[in-house]
């Protein structure tokens, strides 16, 4: 046995989180600035919140976690910004996008950006919690067809609980 491999044994095993297959959690930073910005969770289901200070934390989230980011920002003389954003977590091995605040990347399913399509955007996050699903149990493929036609100015798709049923079903059969 030569000396690298020697020295290669006697090294500490790598963490979980380093080793193939195994994923790093998604880190998510969240903000409260009154009177100026608020950057929160609309929906999600976090592992953890860790507070950083007193308008700053950071969710972290597992692969596969769909959650929904809001943005306002503000100024002396009103709403400047309304941003709305469907992110889901994925593992190191997926392909990711780099969007800000979330790291190392995750998968943007829909984005919203002006008063308009945010307000739409929250309609419907509101209908689909008044059905009783859960938001971030939503299939990533219809709030990616949600992005799409508030894009194109039409009129958003309901997401029912029968299609929902039907989403759930197929998934279990895969």
């Amino acid at each position: 046995m030569n000396v690298s491999a020697r020295t290669a044994m006697r090294a500490s095993p790598p963490s979980v989180a380093t080793l193939p297959g195994h994923a790093a959690p998604t880190r998510v930073s969240l903000a409260f600035v009154a009177q100026r910005l608020n950057l929160y969770l609309r929906f999600g289901r976090p592992a953890c919140v860790m507070p950083l200070d007193r308008g700053r934390r950071v969710a972290v989230f597992l692969p596969g976690s769909i959650f929904g980011r809001i943005r306002c920002e503000a100024d002396d003389d009103g709403m400047l910004r309304w941003q709305c954003r469907v992110i889901q977590a994925c593992t190191p091995l997926d392909a990711m996008q780099r969007i800000p605040g979330v790291w190392p990347g995750a998968r943007l399913l829909l984005h919203a950006e002006g008063e308009r399509p945010v307000r739409a955007v929250l309609e419907r996050i509101d209908t689909i919690e008044a059905h009783g699903i859960a938001a971030c149990d939503v299939s990533p493929a219809y709030w990616r067809a949600l992005g799409r036609r508030l894009g194109a100015r039409l009129s958003p798709s309901d997401c029912t609980a029968v299609r929902h049923a039907a989403w759930r079903t197929g998934r279990v059969l895969q």
